[in-house]
């Protein structure tokens, strides 16, 4: 066995369990319902932005539908969501393989762009708001500002459980799952993301009724 590669346990890590063995057997079978349980909680949301998407679509083929140009913001947005996610890609491989320390560092930066990502996207919010799209003047920019807003909330909620992984000073396989926890949700924030932006950019009526197969 590698030297390198052994965790520093100590018994916050567990619980503070005094036996070692006991501990890391307790830690194995513990980080699997909060593996579980966030499996299940971003099959929920999917079905949720799944369920707005399909609203979307249908509501583009009214009369008073107007589609709204995308301001730079976004693209601004789309880069910081995508570091962020590249850099909580690192700390979970990072962590991982032992090296808690710049784990620590790139769990802190993934969590400095998802914030960002926040900001930028009140900006994108403002820009809109300049030239008179409002929620309640076209459907499109309703449409807009409730898909983005539903996933800024989830990526605040994110933001929620980085700052509990962030502050956790143990160097186990506790501090090992919390950070890989992070990494799936963000790499699944920026899925979603992307979806969002596709059907926000390019989706059109002409092409929602040829996917749906209307004449």
């Amino acid at each position: 066995m590698n030297p390198d590669a052994v965790y520093k346990v100590s018994r916050d890590d567990f619980g503070g369990s005094p036996a070692g063995g006991d501990a890391t057997r307790h830690s194995n079978m513990g980080g699997a319902p909060g593996s579980i349980g966030l499996w299940v909680f971003m099959g929920v949301v999917a079905a949720l932005f799944s369920l707005f998407l399909a609203a979307y679509a249908m509501r583009m083929d009214s009369a008073d539908w107007q589609r709204i140009a995308l301001p730079w913001q976004v693209w601004l947005s789309t880069a910081l969501l995508a570091a962020g996610s590249v850099a909580m890609h690192i700390a979970s491989r990072s962590a991982r393989a032992g090296n808690m320390a710049p784990a620590r560092l790139a769990l802190r930066l993934g969590g400095l762009g998802a914030a960002a990502f926040v900001c930028s996207q009140l900006w994108a919010w403002q820009a809109l708001h300049a030239i008179h799209v409002v929620p309640a003047n076209n459907p499109a920019g309703s449409f807009f500002y409730l898909l983005t807003a539903m996933h800024g909330l989830h990526v605040i909620g994110g933001l929620v459980g980085w700052a509990y992984a962030a502050a956790y000073r143990g160097s186990g396989e506790g501090a090992v799952l919390r950070i890989t926890l992070c990494a799936r949700y963000w790499h699944f924030l920026l899925a979603v993301w992307a979806v969002l932006l596709a059907a926000l950019g390019w989706l059109t009526p002409e092409l929602v009724r040829y996917i749906c197969g209307i004449e």
